[in-house]
């Protein structure tokens, strides 16, 4: 069935450099426009990500390489988004907009993008040279709110109408039926055995469209999805490509549990107090006597001759 516009709808798709909206870049973005009457447009961008304030090309995460396939140095002749913006705007403009999961992740890093550029520009409108150019791309930025566009979110429609809940799984692995006395304990978790002994019936064999098999092993099955990051059950802190603890909210967001306890310890004391869950708080407590215990051996180690030599060279031989 052709779609009833009445105004274009824009459907878009972003590959970026990590999953981090405040700091992560696009790299690829690509519009498909459907106009009233059927006709369809399509445009993709490669885009070179850019820090404007480090004036820096930011790096793609090795996870999302591995998903994209692209590399950071596929993009050192791409435009970067600024240079784009212009025409990705008039792409935008009178539309509504369309993608899947595009409202969680696709539709805020475009905005975070455009609003990158508008503080870049803001900066130049003062330098006479490139004074013009900044106030042009701020009048086309004003001329397009994503926040007042319709959003059509595929993925909603479609998990709208294929609930991915127990009595679905039920119905899809174990003969099309309900299952009696659903939402009590007891019936839920009998039903919930009887999926997962299906799924393994049913994904024994690789397909055309699935190559990948169900294993009969606890390891195997539990790492379907990946492992959950978080340290803590509510996601206050996860971890980041190193392995290391990471604050997920607030002013702190994108830092170290260790950067921030060493530069504002106080913020543990905040978190203690404040309105978390006890295992976030626990968690929190836990890497603070980690980080207390490393600082005392540290202190408490005799220094290594390195150490020694380098006081030495700052005090120009003369330690005391």
């Amino acid at each position: 069935m052709e779609l009833n516009l009445e105004r274009p709808l824009l459907f878009f798709d972003i590959e970026s450099t990590g999953l981090n909206i405040a700091t992560d870049g696009i790299i690829e973005l690509s519009f498909v426009k459907a106009l009233p009457g059927g006709e369809t447009k399509i445009k993709t961008w490669k885009i070179k990500p850019w820090d404007y304030e480090g004036h820096r090309q930011i790096p793609i995460a090795p996870q999302a390489s591995e998903v994209n396939g692209v590399k950071d140095e596929d993009l050192v002749n791409c435009p970067k988004f600024i240079e784009v913006l212009p025409e990705v705007l008039e792409w935008m403009e009178g539309c509504d907009l369309a993608g899947f999961n595009s409202v969680k992740f696709d539709l805020p890093l475009l905005a975070e993008e455009m609003e990158r550029v508008r503080a870049y520009c803001r900066t130049r409108v003062a330098d006479p040279k490139s004074a013009e150019k900044a106030r042009q791309m701020l009048d086309a930025l004003d001329k397009v709110d994503l926040h007042s566009c319709k959003m059509v979110d595929v993925q909603n429609i479609f998990h709208h109408f294929e609930p991915r809940n127990l009595k679905a799984a039920y119905r899809f692995y174990c003969g099309g039926k309900d299952f009696e006395n659903a939402h009590t304990a007891e019936a839920d978790t009998v039903a919930t055995l009887e999926v997962l002994k299906a799924q393994l019936d049913r994904y024994q064999a690789p397909t055309d469209y699935r190559e990948e098999v169900l294993k009969n092993d606890v390891d195997a099955l539990s790492r379907i999805g990946g492992r959950p990051r978080t340290v803590d059950f509510a996601g206050r802190l996860i971890l980041n490509d190193d392995g290391e603890p990471c604050i997920s909210f607030g002013k702190h967001k994108g830092r170290t549990a260790r950067e921030v306890w060493e530069s504002e310890p106080s913020y543990f004391a905040w978190i203690e107090n404040g309105d978390f869950t006890l295992d976030t708080k626990q968690q929190f407590a836990r890497l603070k006597t980690q980080f207390q215990k490393e600082r005392k051996q540290a202190l408490d180690r005799p220094a290594t001759t390195d150490e020694l030599q380098g006081l030495a060279d700052k005090f120009n031989g003369k330690l005391f």
